[in-house]
């Protein structure tokens, strides 16, 4: 059938009928008679019919010939080019449907068509809408957007990068995935084409780019400052939204961007605009207020300064002055731009009332020189001036701004005011003064009375509480290692008759201690038994200190020399007078600074143990050991 209807020239049917054929004739025979007859469209018909009816196995096959049969088809469609269109309508009609045709095969062999093939073919061909029809096929949108771009498509090159099959850049991707809790943290994507086209997107329709970028998720603005600054870098009307600026406040305000180099950007374009209270606004604004350990602002102050330096923002470079604590800078640069400007900077600072009054004189000065008017019109205003710092200023800071040769009268009211202020300081200081030595008055009267205090004694009244005495070593050996205590109770009286009354009778200011102690809370001990507790109670270094200081009063109360009547010649009262004094001070400093009942010493002692570890033996002598009476014999009573 297939020969025979060849033979009758009906090349279309005979095709359908070759390509079923799978024996007798080769496909290579086959395809020879189609071209030896010149049916080129016989021959792509065989060729799509032959695809059909390939098995999907034979890859090979069917890729070299869906390529011949797109060769075909762009042959086929150069032919009708080639043609006369005003020939005939049927022609346009016909290529047309070849074109829509085309289109379908290569949809339908995508898969099995080499790219690089084919988008050879089509280049040869000069077929560019159909070049980029088979890119867009093959997600190939690098080629879409640049062949829309060419042609001035603005829109539809930034419809196919909102695409979500746009590829993720190779770097990012890695970079996320070495550190997956930036990508948790910033939700960062990186898309390749959008970096790659911005530059040519923004200059072909910025409008539309900048609305694509706020539509798009996950940008990173500082990938985009290349295209921003090309963009900018081009003069613009100025009636014209910069639209790079709205790009960039949405990226601070919106999104809450805290890239250094985004805010240095919208920084530079505020400060290039005629009007400066964008740049102001902008620079008061803390955006990391709120933040924990976060800077108040993102940009760069010292960039800020240069640029706003250069662009001659004076306003914004005072802002900039006065958030770095360059104060003195801001008032000197404020007193050229608006004098009330540099007295808010002046007010500003609070906690340093020196800078303060330097800057306030610096506003001064340029107030008083700058003044045009009449001598006695300028001292006016210079007194008024003098009220605006709140009494920070006197009119004798700011005489010498004047000539040498104005007149007193003009400063008349100004001095007597500044005298009246003088007198007063005056009489507040002698109040002061007078106040000071009655109160030293009063501390001396209480010091004679304390060297005359006393307290009243009863005959019958005995030593404080019952109390634990210490057995002293005296050697340096035993009083610095071992410290026996035995339990004595102390039942004398104060005013004990016998050895206490004898050492009593003996004391002098430079005898040794004194027999007792009496203290305001109406305790009061022996001087022995108040030294024994205060080492019992207090740490072994101030308890070595305390017997120490014992052992020196004794000492210099042995070494005095007497004369016949027990008293302290002339010469050995000049020598022992000051350190015996001294230790015995220090002595009544060390045990009787405070009641031992009533003061610090008793609350230390609730948090130390009843039984102390020197005192483990002793205990372990009282303990009661069971007797062995495995021996003997136990006798059972009948009841």
């Amino acid at each position: 059938m297939a020969e025979a209807a060849f033979s009758t020239k009906d090349f279309f049917r005979a095709a359908s009928f070759y390509a079923k054929i799978t024996y007798m004739l080769s496909f290579e025979e086959i395809t020879l008679k189609f071209i030896a007859v010149g049916e080129q469209d016989a021959l792509r018909t065989f060729l799509l019919r032959k695809l059909d009816n390939l098995a999907k196995e034979d890859k090979c096959q069917i890729t070299m010939i869906s390529t011949w049969a797109t060769e075909l088809y762009l042959d086929k469609i150069n032919r009708l080019l080639l043609e006369d269109d005003t020939t005939s309508e049927n022609r346009r009609s016909e290529y047309q449907s070849i074109i829509k045709e085309f289109r379908a095969f290569l949809s339908d062999c995508k898969e099995v068509l080499d790219e690089a093939t084919t988008m050879r073919l089509l280049e040869s061909y000069g077929r560019v809408d159909e070049l980029v029809y088979f890119a867009s096929l093959k997600e190939q949108y690098e080629i879409v957007v640049h062949h829309y771009i060419q042609q001035g498509e603005a829109k539809a090159a930034l419809q196919v990068l909102k695409k979500p099959t746009v590829p993720i850049d190779l770097q990012s991707i890695v970079f996320l995935l070495l550190h997956p809790f930036i990508l948790f943290k910033y939700n960062i994507f990186c898309f390749t084409l959008q970096y790659k086209f911005a530059p040519d997107l923004i200059m072909l329709d910025a409008y539309e780019t900048v609305e694509s970028w706020m539509a798009t998720n996950n940008l990173n603005p500082r990938r985009l400052i290349p295209a921003m600054m090309r963009y900018s870098s081009e003069p613009h009307a100025k009636n014209e939204a910069h639209e790079v600026i709205k790009y960039l406040e949405f990226c601070v305000h919106r999104l809450l961007n805290e890239d250094p180099g985004v805010h240095n950007l919208l920084l530079s374009l505020y400060a290039k605009q005629e009007d400066d209270s964008a740049l102001l606004r902008f620079l008061q604004c803390k955006f990391g207020k709120g933040r924990a350990n976060g800077p108040e602002f993102f940009y760069d102050p010292k960039y800020a300064l240069r640029l706003c330096l250069k662009e001659k923002r004076m306003r914004a470079c005072v802002h900039i002055y006065s958030m770095m604590s360059m104060h003195e800078e801001a008032v000197a640069l404020a007193l050229q731009v608006d004098p009330e400007l540099a007295m808010a900077e002046a007010d500003k600072v609070e906690d340093d009332e020196d800078l303060r009054k330097k800057l306030w004189l610096m506003v001064a000065k340029h107030v008083i020189e700058q003044e045009k008017g009449a001598k006695r019109e300028n001292i006016r205003k210079a007194i008024a001036f003098l009220k605006e710092t709140d009494g920070l200023l006197k009119i004798e800071d700011i005489l010498p701004f004047f000539p040498d040769f104005a007149l007193i009268d003009d400063f008349k009211e100004a001095i007597c005011s500044s005298l009246e202020d003088y007198n007063k300081q005056i009489e507040q200081l002698k109040q002061e003064m007078n106040d000071a030595t009655h109160g030293a008055d009063n501390i001396r009267s209480d010091i004679s009375a304390l060297a005359q205090r006393y307290a009243v004694i009863d005959r019958d009244e005995e030593c404080g509480v019952l109390i634990f005495m210490i057995l002293l070593g005296l050697t340096q050996a035993t009083r610095a290692t071992n410290i026996a205590y035995s339990i004595i109770v102390c039942r004398r009286k104060i005013l004990t008759v016998g050895g206490e009354r004898r050492m009593a009778r003996g004391y002098t200011s430079v005898g040794p201690m004194a027999p007792f102690y009496v203290f305001p809370c109406g305790h009061g001990f022996h001087s022995q038994c108040l030294i024994a507790h205060v080492t019992r109670c207090t740490n072994q270094a101030q308890a070595e200190y305390v017997l120490d200081l014992q052992k020196q009063l004794s000492l210099l109360g042995g070494e005095t020399r007497r004369d016949s009547n027990g008293s302290i010649t002339k010469e050995e009262s000049i020598t022992t007078m000051i350190p015996s004094d001294k230790i015995r001070s220090q002595l009544d400093d060390a045990i009787a600074s405070e009641c031992p009942f009533c003061g610090d010493l008793m609350i230390h002692e609730i948090s130390l143990p009843f039984i102390r570890p020197e005192e483990a033996q002793q205990v372990s002598s009282w303990e009661i050991k069971p007797h062995n009476f495995g021996s003997q014999k136990s006798l059972s009573l009948a009841v």
